[in-house]
């Protein structure tokens, strides 16, 4: 019977507590249907191919409001065709600031190109400046956003296996800035890790950072973006590719003859796009990558593209769009493709 009177306890507050928060829930439904032919340089010529898969971004979540001061949200993806947290955070707003606590966008997480190939690829490998969705305690305040976040220990480019022992001593730490000119937003980003790997007998500090700066220009239906960055071992702190595809595995310090080598990144994306009415917008965009591993070996790729979104109505649209992913070493690939993705909001 004390069972019994404590669960009945437990679910009234329960109850009592999810009616007290306001709960805002949403969804957004993306297939995507292409064609892509791909080429390796130096190697095989690919055949035409027609893909349609449920994006991963697909998702569902919920906006939550307990009171002014306290707000979270979750928000579950399609990985894979399983469930995976995209989001799941709390924030308090102490007057002065904000905490942010759980797993959010980092601070140098720039969403800005509306590229819809590759699961909405926004050109985030390809130029843009993107951090990644992390676990992480983040302070706001009046445009400033500062982070700290678990490093990424990744060494050596495209996943290829390293055995050493990695330590670390600090967290990974990601700042940025946002000055709004009303028609110009400027921004500002900068990240630093370091961790502690073995190579042979000896331990080695891979040290990895990033500088960037972006901009955003909007006038009478009329917007262009873009940023550039610069770093060193950028690959774990931001998404890079230089392979011409869309895998995310590239800009780390690598281990070659028993040397740490340090790796140079370089990138920069820009867009523009003019909203012709409520229904058609294009957009076109160009993102540019390199690497180099201690002036010894360079790579680079560069992206295109152009599409159109078409609102056929609130929360329904369809995007086709046209491209090419451009290697540019032997091994890379080249990618052709069009195609379009289809979205419901709800």
């Amino acid at each position: 019977m004390k069972k019994t009177i404590v669960v009945l306890a437990a679910l009234a507050l329960m109850m009592g507590s999810a009616y007290a928060a306001e709960w805002n829930f949403y969804g957004s439904a993306r297939l995507a249907t292409f064609w892509d032919d791909t080429d390796i340089i130096s190697g095989d010529d690919g055949n035409t191919q027609y893909s349609e898969y449920l994006q991963v971004n697909s998702r569902i979540g919920a906006n939550v409001k307990v009171s002014e001061e306290l707000t979270g949200r979750f928000e579950y993806g399609a990985s894979g065709g399983n469930a995976n947290i995209r989001l799941l955070y709390g924030q308090w707003d102490f007057g002065a600031g904000k905490l942010t606590v759980g797993q959010d966008y980092a601070p140098m997480s720039w969403l800005w190109s509306n590229q819809v190939y590759g699961h909405d690829g926004d050109l985030l490998a390809q130029g843009a400046l993107y951090s990644h969705r992390a676990a992480q305690l983040r302070l706001d305040f009046d445009g400033f956003k500062i982070a700290f976040l678990n490093p990424d220990t990744t060494v050596n480019n495209n996943g290829v296996g390293y055995a050493g022992d990695d330590q670390v001593i600090i967290p990974a730490i990601e700042v940025g800035y946002t000055l709004d000119l009303d028609m110009v937003v400027l921004d500002f980003g900068a990240g630093y890790s370091t961790f502690e790997t073995t190579v042979g007998s000896d331990e080695e500090d891979v040290h990895s950072y990033v500088l960037a700066l972006g901009a955003q220009f909007n006038t009478a239906g009329f917007f262009m973006k873009g940023d550039v960055y610069y770093g060193q071992n950028a690959g774990n702190l931001i998404w890079i590719s230089v392979d011409g595809d869309t895998a995310i595995n590239d800009g780390f310090a690598q281990v070659s003859a028993g040397e740490l080598l340090d790796n140079e990144c370089i990138g920069f994306m820009l867009l523009a796009g003019y909203k012709i009415n409520d229904i058609f917008t294009v957009e076109a965009g160009y993102g540019f990558t390199q690497t180099e591993l201690d002036d010894r070996d360079d790579d680079e790729s560069a992206t295109y593209y152009i599409n159109t979104t078409i609102n056929l109505a609130p929360g329904v649209f369809v995007v086709p769009e046209i491209g090419f992913l451009d290697g540019s070493e032997d091994g890379d690939t080249e990618i052709f493709y069009y195609g379009m993705k289809w979205q419901i909001n709800f």
